[in-house]
């Protein structure tokens, strides 16, 4: 389901327990962030339980402070995030796609975020993860529900350096980031095609195979010829349930 005008004027707005104003649009199967404009005056928004892949495309929020995407597919933040969202404090994505620990770059320009929470995504599985987020955003207070302790930040700066003078390891990881198609900032060509694209019936094995492949391509004619099978309606060859061939994410 878009997020449409309609679908935003009829969604519940309410005072939370935190005094503040949310917007509830959990569980709409929400495929992109659209049409936010003409919700005005929220404090908050919950996304739970949707299906987003990019975080980004908001109009300018200067009053939002809460964002809340845990279950959805996100495994891209768009990098003008922090000029849409400013005062952003608080970061849900519990059970997302986030996979290299360079994909949350776009964060540390939230100069006030200070609650992030990433359980259940790929990259909490990374080596040094927590050192990694405490030190490349460094605002942040609580990760996964944990106070950020003074310790931790000693040792994340042991490990990785200064901003101004990253360490070997840091200026690796700052290397590796996640090969997205990014549908919002797309072409409207290429918006077409993606469009159609989600239309393709797979089965969730088969979704994340076809991730993983558009991940791994080596060219940009690689994923177009991915994206057109999609198109058209055609699993590409790899990505089928019952191929044996090990394709972990």
């Amino acid at each position: 389901m878009r997020l449409t005008v309609e679908l935003i004027q009829n969604s519940l707005s309410y005072i939370n327990p935190l005094k503040d104003r949310e917007l509830d649009l959990r569980g709409h199967k929400i495929p992109a962030i659209e049409n936010l404009g003409v919700a005005k005056d929220q404090d908050a928004i919950d996304f739970t339980d949707n299906d987003i892949a990019s975080l980004g495309n908001f109009p300018h929020f200067p009053r939002l402070k809460t964002l809340l995407l845990a279950r959805n597919r996100v495994n891209h933040i768009q990098p003008t995030l922090a000029a849409s969202v400013p005062n952003l404090t608080a970061l849900v994505l519990t059970a997302n796609n986030l996979s290299e620990l360079a994909d949350l770059d776009p964060l540390r320009n939230l100069a006030g975020l200070t609650h992030l929470v990433l359980l259940e995504n790929p990259i909490t599985r990374k080596e040094n993860y927590r050192y990694w987020v405490i030190w490349r955003i460094p605002t942040i207070r609580f990760l996964d529900y944990q106070k950020v302790k003074d310790a931790e930040r000693a040792a994340a700066n042991e490990l990785f350096g200064t901003a101004e003078q990253p360490s070997a390891l840091a200026s690796k990881i700052i290397g590796i980031k996640s090969r997205t198609f990014d549908i919002s900032s797309a072409a409207p060509s290429e918006r077409a095609t993606a469009d159609k694209a989600i239309r393709v019936k797979l089965t969730e094995k088969e979704r994340k195979r076809v991730e993983k492949l558009i991940r791994e391509a080596k060219s940009l004619q690689e994923i177009t010829r991915l994206e057109r099978e999609l198109n058209e309606g055609r699993i590409p060859g790899g990505a089928f349930a019952d191929d044996d061939t090990d394709m972990q994410m």
